[in-house]
């Protein structure tokens, strides 16, 4: 039955304990949010188109001139509250209740809760997330297997942090004036509302953790959201504490700006890696010379990602905020020791560049890799919570190596292209299904890993990329192999691989490159 409070209507079927997190009251102050920014936010979208056709015309980003003066200032973020002064590691994973109950209890020192890219947005998945938040909050959160095993959580669990959607996308199961709400305020209101005064009187607040910015003006827009729900609620400004997911290659450009509009409520800039490489290949898909080679050799020690990392570091240690190192994503497994040995190697690899870089933290997606991490992280910060006081005076990082996309050595292959055709169906399927991290060859994958995939093989066949033995890349040579994975991965005959392969198609063959495979996926979900 439709729910209608002031303009607001749910169509979202019902669930136990949906009616706690959708009171009249939330779903009003939900309302009063949409109302008064979605304007902006529909404005802030446009521009992305209009900024899109500009670099599709050869007009390349570059620092703003009109901000200069901020990049140029001596002005710093807000103090880092206790709880977020020590992040050294973090871990992530999606609001369901096993899963977070395992991350708070990992050992780590922050979880984020995931609504964004390893959360299907399935109704029941986005409703009883919030539950779970809200009873992870008050400490009351439990799971019970199947199988009888019973999760809690301990008597102190890692700080809780959220990530809500970003601002391209929309939440189809409530209407506003008869439209769709907009999906960030609609994660960010609900767990505002119900979350934020609880969270203060046990001495932490409401943390965020936000996604897809591509422009200060974007971060002006959640400065904004936030400052109106503060004051709607009787908090004080400033209680809120957002991170700030750098994971497109404009918002690189506008590092300096992103913490400016957010200074009253900043607690640093996260290296947002995969949704980074893709995001450089999608705003420069038209251009051959922005062609990767495939994913696996696009590693954080190629130029254009070394300049991405230590221009995110210099720029928080100068401004005083955190500056956080991106996921490792592999998964321990239970039978292969030496599978083992080599990726937990490469992690501690992975671990050790990002803290000689200069971060204050990093994330993992596997609560076995919290004592890899932690332990690289001790080693440099001994009894000091973050290493900021390191300013990087000495780096220096030009327009020129943030778009320096050139890889010694790079190469385009057959298993490359193997790869992302069955990583993309895969995760899709698993999506499609209403899971959003999926378990892929020992990797947790998120929405991020599949849009790499899929962008690598438009823009592969559209920019004519050959293979490193001469053939070329082409719709003929995605089909076969597409056809000999579907035959591989359906042979259990119970999946939705036949919509994932037809939603890839689309997106491969699709004359103009769709912006986000989760918005045309959107509409298969219940």
């Amino acid at each position: 039955m439709a729910q209608s409070v002031k303009q607001v209507e749910v169509i979202g079927k019902p669930g136990s304990g949906f009616d706690e997190i959708l009171t009249p009251e939330a779903l009003q102050f939900v309302t009063d949010l949409h109302n008064e920014f979605n304007p902006t936010r529909q404005g802030l979208l446009r521009a992305r188109v209009e900024r899109q056709a500009e670099i599709d015309a050869g007009r390349f980003p570059d620092f703003l001139s009109e901000t200069a003066a901020v990049r140029q200032g001596d002005w710093r973020v807000c103090e880092a509250p206790a709880d977020l002064l020590d992040r050294r590691v973090e871990i992530t994973g999606p609001a369901e209740a096993k899963m977070m109950i395992n991350a708070l209890n990992s050992g780590a020192n922050v979880f984020m809760v995931d609504f964004e890219d390893a959360l299907s947005p399935v109704w029941t998945n986005v409703i009883e997330g919030q539950r779970c938040v809200k009873e992870a909050v008050r400490r009351t959160l439990t799971f019970q297997s199947p199988e009888g095993k019973s999760y809690r959580l301990k008597e102190k669990p890692a700080t809780l942090v959220v990530r809500p959607r970003g601002w391209h996308l929309h939440e189809k199961h409530v209407l506003v004036g008869g439209a769709p709400i907009s999906a960030s305020l609609f994660d960010f209101g609900l767990f505002f509302f119900h979350n934020a005064e609880e969270l203060i009187r046990r001495g932490s607040g409401p943390y965020l953790y936000l996604p897809k910015m591509e422009s200060h003006l974007e971060a002006r827009l959640w400065n904004d959201v936030f400052n109106f729900a503060q004051d709607r609620l009787n908090i004080p400004r400033g209680t809120i504490r957002a991170t700030v997911l750098i994971e497109t290659i404009l918002a690189a450009f506008e590092m300096d700006e992103i913490l400016y509009e957010l200074r009253d409520h900043a607690a640093g800039l996260n290296a947002g890696r995969w949704d980074y490489i893709f995001s450089t290949i999608k705003k420069f898909a038209k251009h051959k010379q922005f062609v990767l080679p495939d994913r696996a050799q696009v590693t954080m020690r190629v130029p254009f990602m070394r300049a991405y990392c230590r221009l995110l570091v210099k720029t928080c240690h100068r401004r005083g905020a955190h500056a956080m190192g991106g996921m490792a994503a592999f998964i321990p497994s239970r039978r292969d020791p030496a599978v083992n040995e080599a990726a937990l190697a490469k992690v501690r690899d992975d671990k050790e560049l990002e803290v000689s870089t200069g971060f204050d933290g990093t994330w993992v997606a596997h609560p076995d890799l919290v004592p890899v991490a932690r332990e690289v992280f001790d080693r440099v910060f001994g009894a000091e919570p973050n290493q900021k006081i390191r300013p990087l005076e000495d780096v220096t990082v030009t327009a020129a190596d943030l778009l320096n996309v050139k890889i010694e050595g790079g190469k385009v292959t057959e298993p490359g292209v193997v790869n992302n055709v069955s990583v993309a169906l895969q995760y899709i399927e698993s999506w499609l299904r209403g899971t959003g991290a999926a378990a892929i060859y020992n990797l947790m994958e998120d929405a991020a890993t599949a849009e790499i995939s899929r962008a690598q093989l438009w823009q592969w066949i559209r920019c004519g990329a050959s293979l490193d033995d001469g053939r070329a890349v082409t719709g003929e040579l995605y089909a076969q192999i597409a056809d000999t994975e579907i035959a591989a991965l359906t042979r259990d005959g119970s999946s939705r691989f036949a919509d994932a392969r037809r939603l890839l198609d689309s997106l491969v063959y699709s004359d103009r490159f769709l912006e986000f495979l989760t918005i045309p996926a959107y509409e298969h979900l219940d």
